[in-house]
């Protein structure tokens, strides 16, 4: 059982270094993937938007690859099919609307029936000057990102699509304005939603999705490649909260699955990023103390003494 742990814990960060490293398809890769071409504003000053619909047509093989996208995506879909996202899984059924985000990996399994819809996706920087739009909860590791609809909520839904379809269109000067607005409204429209209506979850492993968000939200904040970049998540608590999940709940999630505290796993990849810095870039003892969230610079030569029994500059030096 304890080589299990220990094989499943390298597995665990492993794929969780891939999605964030090398599992995410980018704007280009989607239009290519999809119609072979690429659009020449994909990468403009206002960010990019585009709207698409989905023909209607039985095809039960129907795979969108398990990876993350580094653009939002915002669908209707009529059919059944299976949503998973990170390590859960969403039975759809009969109508439904769904968010999904550069932040999780997803991947969608048309099972049967007749598939039809509408959706459109967009870049992070079509909302940098809106708001905080990626703090609603639909764009949250830990929030509902599928909800189940009723005919009449997807007549609604099918006319803010339509309306954003017409300005989208249009040659109005403003008309980018009128379609964040349009997005907004179907923001605001699945978070008004009965939570009754969320269509339920089936985790496969509680443990071990809470232990895998938890190594995804940990490796996010590397490499660290600016010096005024700086980890934003240093202890349980910050990861725990983030999580929306109890500090004692995710420490023993993190416990169970990998036999190691959740604080080990932080200060081993605080520790292997520390000596990335320290031996790759010019940098500062101090520069890197401040990007690894240390108060102190003495607190992080402490901490590497603590852990390699050297200082800092003499593991640079070595």
């Amino acid at each position: 059982m304890k080589n299990f742990k220990k094989t499943l814990f390298v597995r665990l960060f492993e794929y969780c270094k891939f999605i964030i490293m090398n599992g995410i398809e980018s704007l280009e890769e989607f239009y290519k993937r999809k119609f072979d071409w690429i659009p020449e504003d994909l990468r403009n000053d206002i960010g990019h938007f585009n709207m698409f619909d989905m023909k209607r047509f039985k095809d039960p093989n129907v795979t969108i690859p398990y990876r993350r996208r580094d653009f939002y995506k915002i669908i209707l879909v009529k059919g059944n099919s299976r949503v998973h996202y990170a390590d859960q899984v969403v039975e759809v059924k009969n109508q439904t609307l769904a968010f999904s985000n550069p932040l999780i990996p997803y991947k969608w399994e048309h099972i049967d029936g007749i598939r039809e819809g509408v959706y459109c996706i967009f870049s992070p920087s079509f909302f940098s000057e809106f708001g905080k739009f990626q703090e609603y909860e639909v764009f949250q590791p830990n929030g509902s990102h599928v909800f189940e609809l009723t005919d009449e909520q997807v007549e609604k839904i099918t006319e803010i699509f339509n309306r954003m379809k017409k300005e989208f269109n249009s040659d109005y000067k403003y008309k980018y304005d009128m379609v964040r607005n349009q997005i907004f409204e179907l923001l605001h429209f699945a978070l008004k939603l009965e939570p009754s209506l969320q269509l339920k979850v089936k985790p496969v492993n509680a443990s071990r999705r809470i232990a895998m968000l938890f190594m995804e939200l940990l490796e996010r904040q590397f490499p660290i490649d600016d010096s005024h970049q700086t980890v934003n998540l240093r202890s349980a608590s910050d990861f725990a909260g983030q999580l929306n999940v109890h500090v004692n709940h995710l420490n023993r999630a993190v416990k169970e699955t990998t036999e190691k505290t959740t604080t080990q796993i932080i200060s081993d990849r605080i520790l292997q990023e520390a000596k990335v810095l320290l031996k790759q870039t010019a940098w500062s003892v101090s520069e890197i103390a401040y990007a690894l969230r240390f108060s102190e610079v003495t607190h992080f030569n402490n901490f590497f003494k603590k852990h390699l029994n050297s200082s800092p500059l003499k593991f640079r030096n070595a």
